[in-house]
């Protein structure tokens, strides 16, 4: 199995996937001046970065992140294993190495996933 998959189609291994954990708050003040904190929910966040990317797998992520969200499989880390979630993409970035013979060649992409 992929490590992820992206609305049911495996994409490359990425080089680099960190899987933060986010708790959603609401803080404030009471009169007595303490902190009355109110955890809302807890979602994750998966940082993705492939180096070396072909324009192949380059174009397979692309045209699987191109929906506004989408659902993305993979191992969740506090539960040592694979977990489906509805998710949409940060900013995405694409770094280029050269262009040759009218060929692009690229040296990374890197994208963040955030949970709905």
């Amino acid at each position: 199995m992929a490590l992820i998959t992206i609305g049911g189609i495996a994409m490359p291994t990425p080089s680099e996937l960190t899987v933060s954990v986010n708790d959603i708050s609401k803080a404030d003040r009471n009169a007595n001046g303490t902190m009355v904190l109110e955890r809302i929910t807890t979602k994750q966040k998966l940082q993705c970065k492939w180096t070396y990317i072909t324009s192949s797998d380059l174009m397979t992520i692309l045209n699987a992140i191109s929906p506004t969200t989408y659902f993305i499989t993979y191992v969740n880390p506090l539960t040592n294993s694979f977990v489906t979630k509805n998710m949409y993409c940060g900013d995405r970035a694409v770094g280029y190495i050269d262009f040759q013979n009218n060929v692009p060649r690229y040296k990374d992409f890197s994208v963040d996933f955030i949970e709905i």
